[in-house]
């Protein structure tokens, strides 16, 4: 057996050992040497530049703890987040409106034999008073309301100008007879323009004195607004040939313009007097 003394010395010279042993490790990894590198003054510049600018980042990083690079990195946004997709409206189609259907309107119903002999005998009886031929228009009238009783709207036209026609048949026996009178009573019509009438007057002025130029004239002027041209023409020939001085008359007389357009007017006004 070895003795204690001999154990001691072997433990303190294996520590001894290794002792060295860590020593030379380090004084190797110390002699390693790292290449030298060559900076420039601006390299050093820009590596001084960085390392001010990095140590706030680093404090504010320590101080708003691990979340703030989330929040910061939360706030940027992204090309993707910052484009807007444009989508085109919808269009929604309208609906066809339900309209109802359109019946055809029946066909007017057509007047009977007698509503249509009814009503030639109105046309026949109100042409005679539109020439003022009273007496005859009235007989006409009276006719048709006995000969058609049941043709109720055709029979209340025809009373209407019943009574008209015998009213002025009434006043027709109030007015003087004499020829003078009768025309004067015309021209009084005629500037009230009641023509129908005024042409009446000077008819019957004609049959009491049938050569006098001035009933002639205006006879010709009434006509002449009534528009029977051919008529007016005639009465203004008469009245000219029984007395020409008329003729400076007739070129500016109002009541004679729709004589004016016709090649004849112009022979009968403007023609040298014999």
């Amino acid at each position: 057996m070895s003795s204690p003394e001999k154990r001691l010395s072997s433990r303190s010279s294996g520590r001894s050992s290794a002792k060295s042993a860590a020593g030379r490790k380090r004084v190797l990894k110390a002699t390693r040497l790292k290449p030298a590198t060559k900076r420039s003054p601006a390299g050093k510049a820009r590596a001084h530049k960085a390392s001010k600018a990095s140590a706030p980042k680093k404090a504010t990083a320590r101080r708003s703890g691990a979340k703030a690079p989330a929040k910061a990195r939360a706030k940027t946004p992204t090309k993707q987040a910052t484009k807007t997709v444009k989508t085109a409206p919808r269009r929604v189609a309208a609906r066809p409106i339900a309209r109802p259907e359109r019946k055809p309107l029946p066909p007017p119903p057509q007047p009977t034999f007698e509503e249509a002999a009814a009503i030639t005998a109105f046309e026949s009886a109100h042409k005679e008073f539109t020439r003022g031929r009273f007496a005859e228009a009235r007989n006409q009238f009276r006719t048709l309301i006995d000969k058609y009783p049941g043709v109720s709207e055709v029979a209340a036209r025809a009373r209407t100008y019943l009574a008209v026609a015998e009213a002025r048949l009434r006043t027709e026996l109030a007015q003087p007879r004499d020829a003078d009178s009768l025309y004067d009573r015309g021209v009084i019509e005629l500037n009230r323009g009641e023509y129908v009438a005024a042409q009446e007057l000077f008819e019957r002025a004609l049959k009491r004195e049938p050569e006098a130029a001035h009933i002639h004239y205006g006879l010709a002027a009434t006509r002449a607004r009534l528009g029977a041209i051919d008529q007016a023409l005639k009465s203004l020939r008469r009245a000219l040939d029984l007395q020409p001085k008329l003729r400076i008359r007739a070129q500016r007389d109002s009541d004679l313009n729709a004589l004016r357009s016709d090649p004849e007017f112009e022979q009968i006004v403007f023609a040298p007097a014999e």
